[in-house]
């Protein structure tokens, strides 16, 4: 577990630990601080307290010296904060987040809707978040598409129902930058991606278009070219509605991107860049 502070690095866990890797997410927008907020909580600490709180936590892989290891969980603790030296000037990065993924069972998804979840509910304590974008470093390379049951080959899509009681008002426009880095797998796949979306049986993000795009349209990530894969040279843009501007459903998307391209033969860690797409008019 790094120290609080250091420019983040990928985590390193213990030996006979399986993971899928790590796991990085970026908020941007808006923090309009709660003025009992107190500086000493900061996001390192609300955010261990809530894994913690949600048996998110993977102990064995947090604790130091001679503390016994607790109950496995979905993810070790590695390192956040409100700010990074490494944000780019001006983006408008709120917090940040970064953990080692535990490695998923056949029939579950990558953990990326409790990861943002959390990393909301940490965010929320220190202030209102008025979210414009999120960003996401999932390890695609830590899954096996091979091993995943028939009812479950894309296992977030069994989870649709828990969207089905949004309000129609709430469906948001957004564009989704997936970034493969130096691998160019994603621009190699991205018409079969964006027709794996467009007929899954599923309502929580409606495909409208895609364009292959390069690095000068990614929004530059909190950190360097040697923590993932980059810089981000090969990506696409998807175009759609997710059933709400919501961490879970962003979560749920990130979810499913990365199991289908899991299956399209992506072994790169991809980093998604999910903006809301404001229309002519709203606020």
């Amino acid at each position: 577990m790094p120290e609080r502070g250091v420019p983040a690095q990928p985590g390193v866990v213990p030996a006979g630990r399986r993971t899928a890797g790590t796991m990085f997410a970026a908020f941007y927008g808006e923090l309009v601080p709660h003025p009992w907020h107190d500086p000493e909580h900061d996001a390192y600490q609300l955010f261990h307290q809530r894994s913690l709180a949600m048996g998110w936590l993977d102990e064995a892989t947090t604790v130091r010296g001679d503390d016994p290891p607790g109950a496995c969980g979905l993810w070790a603790m590695n390192d956040a904060g409100w700010n990074h030296p490494l944000a780019a000037p001006g983006a408008g990065l709120i917090s940040w987040f970064q953990v080692e993924a535990s490695a998923p069972a056949g029939d579950r998804p990558l953990p990326v809707q409790p990861f943002l979840r959390c990393a909301m509910d940490t965010t929320a304590r220190a202030g209102t978040p008025h979210l414009s974008a999120i960003q996401v470093l999932i390890p695609v390379q830590g899954l096996d598409a091979s091993s995943r049951p028939p009812y479950a080959a894309v296992p977030s899509r069994l989870t649709i129902d828990w969207f089905a009681e949004c309000a129609p008002e709430a469906r948001t426009p957004v564009e989704v930058g997936v970034n493969s880095g130096r691998d160019p797998s994603i621009p190699a796949v991205a018409g079969r991606l964006a027709d794996r979306l467009s007929h899954l049986d599923q309502d929580v993000f409606g495909y409208r278009s895609h364009d292959v795009t390069g690095r000068d349209d990614v929004l530059p990530p909190p950190f360097d070219d040697g923590f993932w894969n980059g810089p981000p040279l090969h990506g696409v843009v998807l175009r759609g509605e997710l059933a709400e501007w919501s961490c879970d459903a962003v979560g749920w998307l990130a979810e499913v991107i990365a199991d289908s391209a899991a299956h399209l033969g992506v072994r790169s860690p991809l980093l998604l860049t999910i903006t809301r797409a404001f229309l002519r008019g709203q606020a």
